[in-house]
Order: structure tokens, then sequence, then C-alpha cells
């Protein structure tokens, strides 16, 4: 009776069954009990049959019926996506929104020429200021993320591309020009720079770091593919007014979103990193100031031989995108006859594939070695590069396009696998590290949008800068492969 009783009390029921009524196991009284060798058998059955009705009831509930009773049962709740994936939205809207700029240089040079009289070096020296500043921000940016959060800082940034560019509309002079593009709009997206997708991507993931990287980088691209079309149309219309004005309220409309979603942390919702076990530790907060930070992770990196390696290769990426093709494809187009919104679309097309390349070149990154995707990636970009002088027609041709698309996929390909490198390399000082190799980055943009068009100035065409930028990206290529994976040169 003991032993049927104690069934009875640990065996789960049925819904709207009794006790004891199914389960297979009536009680005998003390004078038909069994021998010790039988009731050692009777329990193990006894044990089996528990197993297999409770094999039952489960069953039961996850077809969503009793049953016995037929009661109905919820179907289970969907598991949420975890909080990373929306502030990792969030990020790429700002970034989109931050973006809107990028548009603007390159569909701006004729039109503030034909105003002002403004040379192409004037105008393209302000776009340098731009995109120097753009990288030597990046670093103490990334460094003011880690002092003061994330929101702050990207809310600021956003407010001061708003500005910059608003202010644009009210210019008279070549030092307003640089003032509002090369300083507030400088600073401004270079805090929203790709330091800052690494950051967000080491606080809030540990899994997936390499696809939301590449994810986060197209958000540039998707930015330039939303708002390049629209801006060539409107300065050929409106005008290049109406067209800064439009950039400053995109930038501005972000702000909201960007304070009532992106936090700083997971641990300040109560989450762990996506992707993070039970026994991950949250990195201690960084108590240095910002500058002191930044320049910190500068001085212990630079005395390695892998910090400027990734620099150079850096500088030469941004060379041949942000300061060649981002600032001077439309005009280089636009001397062999295209128009400028015909040229205008085929940067934007670029800025469609680079956004496949991109994730893409994200998800490599988690699967392959990153310096022998960022040699590939380099010796592509060479080679084509070194066709293009040819390509230039008055109207757009099947050659051009497969350079585009080609182009495209190649463009910022380079971010994931660089960022990857750092974060090996560098542990958690790899966001601020990365900040400093995007400075290299910017000031080799910046060095080529002044030399490109002196040499258009100077020469009538842009016909060597092509050339001479595809033997950069080639001398890159090499200097990917010789950087040393950090396992193997530390069991040397």
């Amino acid at each position: 009776m003991a032993r049927s009783s104690h069934n009875m009390a640990t065996r789960p029921l049925v819904p709207g069954q009794a006790p004891g009524e199914g389960d297979g196991v009536t009680s005998t009284p003390p004078s038909q009990a069994p021998a010790e060798t039988a009731g050692s058998a009777e329990h193990a059955a006894t044990a089996a049959e528990h197993a297999s009705a409770t094999a039952t009831v489960t069953a039961a509930s996850r077809t969503g019926r009793s049953r016995r009773s037929g009661w109905p049962r919820l179907p289970p709740r969907p598991a949420r996506p975890h909080r990373a994936w929306w502030v990792a939205l969030v990020c790429f809207v700002a970034l989109v929104g931050a973006a809107a700029f990028r548009a603007t240089p390159s569909v701006f040079i004729d039109p503030l020429h034909a105003e002002f009289g403004w040379s192409n070096a004037t105008i393209s020296g302000a776009v340098s200021v731009n995109v120097l500043l753009y990288g030597l921000t990046a670093p103490f940016a990334s460094a003011l993320m880690e002092r003061y959060g994330i929101r702050r800082v990207v809310a600021c940034a956003l407010l001061l591309i708003a500005v910059g560019s608003g202010l644009t509309v009210f210019m008279t002079a070549a030092w307003q020009l640089i003032l509002c593009w090369g300083v507030f709009v400088g600073l401004g997206t270079g805090s929203m720079a790709l330091a800052f997708a690494a950051t967000v991507t080491n606080r809030w993931f540990v899994q997936r770091r390499g696809l939301v990287t590449g994810v986060l980088t197209a958000g540039g691209a998707a930015g330039q593919l939303v708002f390049l079309p629209l801006v060539a149309l409107l300065v050929e219309g409106p005008g290049w007014r109406v067209a800064s004005l439009v950039v400053s309220g995109a930038a501005l409309a972000v702000v909201p979103l960007v304070v009532w979603l992106l936090r700083d942390r997971p641990e300040d919702v109560g989450l762990l990193p996506y992707g993070a076990d039970e026994n991950y530790v949250t990195p201690a907060e960084q108590g240095t100031g910002a500058a002191r930070l930044a320049l910190g992770a500068l001085w212990d990196a630079a005395r390695g031989r892998v910090f400027w390696l990734l620099a150079g290769t850096f500088a030469i990426c941004g060379a041949t995108t942000n300061g060649l093709i981002a600032v001077h494809f439309v005009p280089a187009a636009h001397d062999h006859g295209m128009a400028v919104p015909a040229a205008a679309s085929l940067l934007a097309v670029i800025g469609v594939f680079d956004l496949v390349g991109t994730i893409a070149s994200g998800w490599f990154t988690d699967r392959f070695d990153p310096r022998r995707l960022l040699a590939v990636y380099y010796a592509l970009r060479g080679v084509s590069l070194m066709f293009l002088p040819l390509l230039f027609t008055d109207e757009v041709r099947p050659s051009m396009l497969f350079f585009i698309v080609f182009y495209g996929l190649d463009w910022v390909a380079t971010v994931p696998p660089t960022i990857a490198l750092c974060r090996e390399h560098f542990g958690e000082r790899g966001a601020i590290v990365f900040g400093w190799v995007l400075a290299s980055h910017q000031a080799g943009a910046s060095i080529v949008a002044f030399l490109a068009g002196l040499v258009r100035d100077t020469f009538g065409s842009y016909d060597p800068v092509w050339v001479v930028s595809g033997a950069l990206c080639a001398a890159a290529a090499l200097m990917a492969l010789v950087i040393r994976d950090r396992a193997a040169a530390e069991t040397r």
C-alpha cells in the first residue's frame, strides 16, 4: 500500500483524470505481498509506466489538446528576437541618415563652380577637410562612446550633420564651405563612422559579429542608394540649396529614434550580449578620459607591425573609394559627355551592390581567413580601376554597368575583415584601434580627393589617377598577406 500511494503522489496527472485512474497499478493487500525480488521487478515496471505516461501527457500538450479531457491548450509563445537585433536596426537607420551627406559632394561640384566660380581644387579641398576630420574624429568618438555612452554621442553627431548641411544655404565664401562641409559635417560623420559599428558589434554581440558588422557597414551604402539619385534630381531641379536642406532634415529625423530606442549596453536592460553564455563577464568600464583612452590605445597598437599594415591597407581603401570614386566619378563621367543624373545613378547602383557585397563579406569573415579576403578584395579592385578609363563614354553601356556591379560588390567589403583583425590582435580595445585605422582610411581619402581635383585642373583629365590607384590596390593586396595570424604568431 505504501508503494501504491507513493506512485499516485509522485506521478503527474492528465487533466480531467482522477487520482489513481489509468495508472495501471492496483494496491495489493499485505497478505498478497510478493517476495522481495518480485517487488523490485514491480518497482521497475512502475517506473517504466511513469515515463510512458509522462511522454503521453507531453505529446498531448504539444498538440495543443489533452488526450482524455479534450481541454484546449494555448500555443506556446514565439520566442522574441534578442534586443541586440533591434539595436542593430536602429544603428543601421542612423547610419543611413548620416550617410545622406556622402551623396552630396560629387553632384555639388559643378553647381558650386557655376554659381561661385570656385575651382575644382577649392571645392575638393573642403571635401578633403571633411574626410580628414571624419577619420581623425573616429578614434576619439569611440573613446567618447566608452566614456559617455553610444546614445549621447550619436545624437550629438546627427545634430552636427544637420547643422553643417543646413548652414550651407547661407554661404557666400569658400571658407564658409570649408567650415560647414569640412568642420561641422566632418566632425558629425566622423562620430558616426565605421568605428561606431565596431563599438556596437563588440558590446551587443558575441556571435554573428562579422555578419552584423557587414550589415551596419552597408548602412552607408544604403544611404547612398536612397539619397544620391534624389539629391541629383534636386540639384538639377529646384537647386543645390533645396538638396542641402533635404540632407539636413534626413539627419535630424533620425535623432528621436536614437534617443528612444538605442541603449549603450545589453546590461542596461538586463540582458547578456547575443550569443553569450552564462560565463560571460561584462568588460570593466574605462575610468580614464576619452582622449587618454584613445591615445593610449594608439600608443600600444603602434608598437606592433600589424597596426601599420592594417593602417596602410585601409589608407589605400579610402583613397580608392571615398577619395576617388565617391568624389570624382560623376565629374569624370561628365567630362566624357554623360549627364550628371545618369552618372549619379550609376554611383547609386554601386551603393546597391555595396550593400550586397558588404553583408556577404561579413558572412565570409565569420568563416574564412580575413587576411586572404583582404588580399582578394584589393587585387580585384585594382584590376577594375585599371580598366575604368577605357569605359567612359557619353552614355551608359554594358561594359560600364559591369564595372559598376563589380566595383560595387568590392566597395567597402574590406571593412568586416579589417575589424575582425583589429578585434583579434587588440582585444577589447579593438574598436578604438579600428578608429585609428579608419583615420588612416580617411587620410588616404583626403589626400586623393584633393590630388585628383588638382590633376584634373592641371592635365584636363582624371586618367593618371585611375592608373596610380590601381597600382596602390595591388600593393595593399600584398600587405594584407604579410599580416600574421595571431595564434600562429604566439606559438612561435
